[in-house]
């Protein structure tokens, strides 16, 4: 048996999946958290891969490793390979006025839509680098070279498997490669800002707009390339090879089997829609991103901010956990009897309104009860994405809901009536781990992967929902 690893580096934590290359076969895994925040040290992520690691077992036997990680994010280096400053993360929203900026001086939302394929917004790393500069010009002086969260720790992977066996604490300290052996992949780099899916190839006339330098950039690997092989110690051959890795929607597509004509619902930290496309996409509303995937195909997506945490904040007020949130929910009628939740509880991306706030609307003395706030909290997330399915302006083949709030039984039934279509629910995995490991798998043999236990939800579309929640929205949006 030949064994794969897949990482999932997310906001939250970081999971080790460690696989059979040829079946997709679960051997063992491990987790470790993350801490909270906006910006974050890099080292927290190392430290955490090192316990999710050993609680893996290991990577003596594992033969090709892939990192899945949050996108976006900036991870700046000295000369030295030492950090500059805590990365930000995707959900920092501090430079919102960078990205206004930033799109006003390039000509406006069309130029940079033909440019990249995307609009930049507060999420994405060119405006990162642009508030840099203006706030912290000592250390973006400092920076030698920029990097992604995965292709971070890819890099620091390469330079502890060339220490030896894996050993947490010894890999803890080991020196990282010199800082030309930075890699990403196609996927990952397409949110930048700074990288082209359309022409497969660096902007650095935009990066240097944005930043007045341009710093060391990862070498963008192929679907098939990888940065090893590494050591003489692991593996069927000896060696690891290290996969390029992407960023963790382009994984969990890869680990769902997303295929052309399917639309993946992403119910996360954040609220993903992307599609499995064969062509690039442009769109100047900036509402879509036009991202590439890791398969030499694309990835058209939209992103909102609030998913999966408008739950938490629901049941933290209801006093429940989720599954008793999810109980309460089914227990309120479609529409919540008129109580509309806006789920913009630390801004929102899409649509852009990077300081807005959550409201609620309707509120009356019979849908003040918990079961009604309950159900207005998921149909409240659910309208959000389904305004991103709309504008994705696609007619899937399939609608697959994965990510952590799809285990609710309510979120999976009040979907259909939300989306208008049916639902296909995989079973419940670390899809993004997964899709990594299907990455290394690639690596070192013809990965032969199946998901089991397959499920559909239907049910009758409530547009009234729909038409209530977009009410609620346009006095934020006015």
């Amino acid at each position: 048996m030949t064994l794969v690893a897949g990482v999932d580096s997310s906001t939250q934590s970081c999971k080790v999946v460690i696989r059979d290359a040829e079946t997709g076969a679960l051997v063992r895994q491990g987790r470790a958290p993350h801490p909270d925040g906006t910006e974050v040290h890099p080292s927290h992520w190392w430290s955490a891969l090192l316990r999710a690691i050993e609680e893996a077992g290991g990577l003596d036997d594992v033969a090709a490793i892939s990192v899945g990680g949050q996108q976006h994010g900036m991870v700046c280096l000295d000369e030295s390979g030492n950090v500059v400053r805590e990365a930000l993360l995707w959900n920092d929203t501090r430079s919102a006025q960078a990205a206004l900026d930033l799109t006003t001086e390039l000509g406006g939302p069309q130029a940079w839509a033909d440019a990249v394929g995307s609009v930049p917004v507060a999420s994405f790393t060119v405006t990162k680098l642009r508030w840099l500069a203006e706030h912290e010009p000592d250390n973006a002086r400092r920076t030698a070279a920029v990097c992604l969260p995965h292709d971070w720790l890819s890099w620091r992977l390469a330079g502890a498997l060339a220490t030896g066996p894996f050993d947490a604490a010894a890999w803890q300290d080991a020196p990282p490669p010199p800082l030309d052996r930075l890699a990403t992949d196609r996927g990952d780099a397409s949110g930048t800002g700074y990288w082209s899916p359309a022409t497969g190839a660096y902007r650095t006339d935009l990066l240097k707009a944005a930043f007045g330098a341009v710093p060391l950039l990862p070498r963008v690997l192929g679907p098939a390339e990888h940065t090893g092989p590494i050591g003489g110690h692991a593996g069927a051959s000896g060696q690891v090879l290290i996969a390029p890795g992407t960023g963790d929607n382009m994984a969990a597509a890869l680990g769902v089997g997303a295929r052309s004509g399917d639309v993946v619902v992403s119910l996360g930290t954040s609220g993903t829609v992307f599609a499995v496309a064969e062509s690039p996409s442009a769109d100047p509303t900036g509402a879509v991103a036009g991202f590439a995937d890791a398969t030499g195909r694309f990835l058209p997506l939209v992103c909102t901010l609030n998913a999966a945490r408008v739950m938490d904040a629901a049941a933290r007020i209801a006093g429940v956990g989720l599954d008793e949130l999810s109980d309460l929910a089914l227990q309120a009628p479609a529409g919540s009897g008129g109580l509309t939740l806006v789920p913009y509880l630390e801004g929102e991306r899409t649509p852009n309104r990077p300081t807005a706030t959550g409201s609620i609307h309707g509120l009356t003395l019979a849908t003040a009860t918990p079961a009604h706030l309950a159900r207005a909290a998921i149909e409240g997330m659910l309208c959000g994405l389904a305004d991103a399915l709309d504008a994705l302006a696609l007619r899937p083949e399939r609608v697959l809901l994965i990510g952590g709030a799809a285990r609710s039984e309510a979120v999976r039934r009040i979907a259909p009536t939300i989306f208008g279509v049916p639902i296909t629910v995989p079973p419940p995995a670390e899809y993004v781990a997964n899709g990594a490991a299907y990455q290394a798998a690639t690596l070192v043999t013809t990965p032969d992967w199946h998901a089991e236990d397959t499920r559909s939800y239907d049910g009758e579309a409530v547009p009234e929902i729909r038409t209530r929640y977009a009410r609620a929205t346009r006095h934020i949006l006015d």
